[in-house]
C-alpha cells in the first residue's frame, strides 16, 4: 500500500506519519517513509486506522488524512464451500473482488492546470482491481466524445491517459475520470485553465517579496513570484544608500536613487503557469540591511515590487583588543635582536671610552728624558750622596741614596730574591708630580697622586 503526500512548500517542509497517534519511524520495518509518500509492505490487518502526513516548514503547516480499511477476506473464502446452493456467489468469493484503486498516484498530484493557448496537456488515471475495471472520461458531469474533425482541436481518448493538444480557451473546465468494477468504483477530477495568450509585460502575483526582519548573523530569503505568457528574467536589486556608492564596482541609477544588481538563482517554473525566484541572504550583517526590488521584465516591459529587510544589532559582546608594545607583525628575532644590539654598541663605546683614557693617562712623561733640556738636572746632582745610608730599607719617599749605590742595592736584591722580593727604593730627586682622578662607571671617584723620580 502507497499513501501519497502531496505537499509542496518553500522552504521545503518536512514531513512526519502517524498512525493512530503513534510516530512511524525506522524501527517499523514494514513501513517506509518516502519523500512523498508512505510505503507498507506486506499489509496486515493490524495496519488498518487513521494516518496523518504532516508537512511543516517555518510558515506554517498542514495535514492529509486517510483512514485505512484492512479487508481480511479469509473468512470468505473459509465459507466458499459451505455455501454450496450458491454457485455463481462461491466464484465471486473465489475470484477475490477487489475494488479499483489508483496504481500512480504521485502522477496524479496536480491537479489544477493552468496551460497558454496552442499548448497541450495529458491528464492520468492509472488505476488497477478486479475484475479488470473500465473507465469513463467526463468533461463537466458530461461524457466526453471524441470530436476529430471539430474546430481544430485534437483530443485523443486512450485507456487510461486523455491528452489534450493544441489547447483552446474552449478546453478550460473539469475532467473527471469515473473507474469502475463489480467490487466499487473511484473518482478523480482535474481542472484545466487555458490562458489566452497576451502580449503584455509580467505580473507580479501574491504578496512577495515582503518586509522581513533577521537576526545579526542568520539567514533570510526573499521571494519573488511573477506571471508572465513567455519565461521572464527575474533580477534582484539593492538600494545604494548615499555615500556607500563607492563601495560597489557598478551601480544603475533608477529614478533619483542607484541600485546595485545582485546575484540571481535559477527561475523555476510553477504548476500554475508562474515562474518563482528566490534571494538568499546568509550571515546578514548591518550592510544587508536596507531596500530590496524584485524585478520581472520580458519583451514587453516589466513590473517590480520592493521590500525592507531590518537586520537586528549584535548582541554579543564586543571584545575590545588590548594594544601591544611591539608590532605583531615582526619576528620575535628582530624583537629580542634589536635591544640586545644597541646594548652590545652601547657597552662597547664606553669600554673603548675607558681604555683610552687610560692609555692617555699611561702615556704621559715619567722620566727626565721626557722633559725640556732646560728642565733635566744635572748628572752631578744625581751623583749628590746623602750623609748617611739607611740601615734598613724604609718607605722610598724618606730614603736617599746616590744613583750607584741605589743600583748595587737593587742587583744585591735581584741575587738573593728575585724581583719580586726587592722593594722599591726610589732615590728622592724628582722631576715631576701630577694628580689623576678618576671616575668609574659605578659612580665613585679616585684620586691619586703620581711622583716621578729621576734614576
Amino acid at each position: 500500500m502507497k499513501l501519497p503526500c502531496p505537499v509542496e512548500g518553500d522552504p521545503p517542509p518536512l514531513i512526519m506519519w502517524t498512525k493512530d497517534g503513534r510516530n512511524i519511524h525506522s524501527g517499523w520495518t514494514r513501513f517506509r517513509v518516502l519523500q512523498h509518500a508512505l510505503r507498507i509492505k506486506e499489509v496486515e490487518t493490524d495496519d488498518a486506522g487513521t494516518y496523518i502526513c504532516k508537512a511543516t516548514n517555518g510558515f506554517g503547516s498542514v495535514n492529509i488524512n486517510y483512514t485505512l480499511i484492512v479487508i481480511d477476506d479469509s473468512s470468505s473464502r473459509g465459507g466458499a464451500g459451505t455455501a454450496a446452493g450458491d454457485s455463481e456467489h462461491a466464484l465471486d468469493l473465489a475470484g477475490k473482488l477487489v475494488r479499483p484503486r489508483f496504481t500512480q498516484p504521485a502522477k496524479m498530484r496536480k491537479r489544477v492546470i493552468a496551460r497558454p493557448v496552442g499548448s497541450s496537456v495529458r491528464l492520468k488515471c492509472t488505476a488497477s482491481g478486479n475484475p479488470r475495471p473500465d473507465i469513463v472520461w467526463l468533461k463537466d458531469n458530461r461524457p466526453l466524445v471524441d470530436e476529430d474533425g471539430g474546430g481544430g482541436r485534437d483530443e485523443k481518448k486512450k485507456k487510461w491517459t486523455l491528452s489534450l493538444k493544441n489547447l483552446t480557451p474552449e478546453h478550460s473546465g473539469k475532467y473527471t475520470c469515473h473507474v469502475s468494477n463489480r467490487a466499487g468504483e473511484i473518482n478523480a477530477t482535474y481542472k484545466v485553465e487555458v490562458i489566452q495568450r497576451t502580449n503584455s509585460k509580467p505580473i507580479l502575483t501574491g504578496t512577495h517579496p515582503v518586509n522581513t526582519t533577521v537576526d545579526y548573523g542568520g539567514t533570510t530569503s526573499f521571494q519573488c513570484k511573477v506571471r508572465s505568457d513567455v519565461k521572464p528574467v527575474i533580477q534582484w536589486l539593492k538600494r545604494v544608500e548615499a555615500g556607500d556608492e563607492n563601495k560597489f564596482n557598478s551601480t544603475i541609477e533608477v529614478g533619483d536613487h542607484r541600485f546595485v544588481v545582485l546575484p540571481t538563482g535559477e527561475v523555476w517554473s510553477r504548476p500554475d503557469g508562474s515562474y518563482l525566484n528566490k534571494l538568499l541572504i546568509t550571515r546578514a550583517k548591518e550592510e544587508d540591511a536596507g531596500m530590496y526590488i524584485c524585478l520581472g521584465a520580458n519583451t514587453m516591459g516589466y513590473s517590480f515590487r520592493s521590500a525592507y529587510l531590518t537586520v537586528l544589532p549584535d548582541l554579543k559582546p564586543q571584545i575590545n583588543a588590548v594594544p601591544t608594545a611591539t608590532s605583531p607583525s615582526l619576528p620575535w628575532p628582530v624583537i629580542i635582536g634589536i635591544p640586545a644590539g644597541v646594548a652590545f654598541i652601547f657597552g662597547t663605546a664606553l669600554l673603548w671610552f675607558c681604555q683610552s683614557k687610560r692609555t692617555c693617562s699611561a702615556s704621559s712623561p715619567s722620566s727626565s728624558s721626557a722633559l725640556p733640556a732646560a728642565q733635566r738636572l744635572p748628572v752631578a746632582s744625581r751623583e749628590r750622596a746623602c750623609p748617611t745610608l739607611a740601615a734598613q730599607p724604609a718607605n722610598g719617599d724618606k730614603d736617599c741614596l746616590s744613583y750607584e749605590d741605589y743600583v748595587a742595592h737593587q742587583q744585591l736584591l735581584l741575587a738573593h730574591g728575585g724581583a719580586a722580593l726587592a722593594p722599591k727604593v726610589y732615590p728622592k730627586i724628582y722631576t715631576d708630580i701630577h694628580t689623576h682622578t678618576h671616575s668609574h662607571v659605578d659612580g665613585k671617584v679616585h684620586q691619586h697622586q703620581h711622583i716621578h723620580y729621576q734614576c
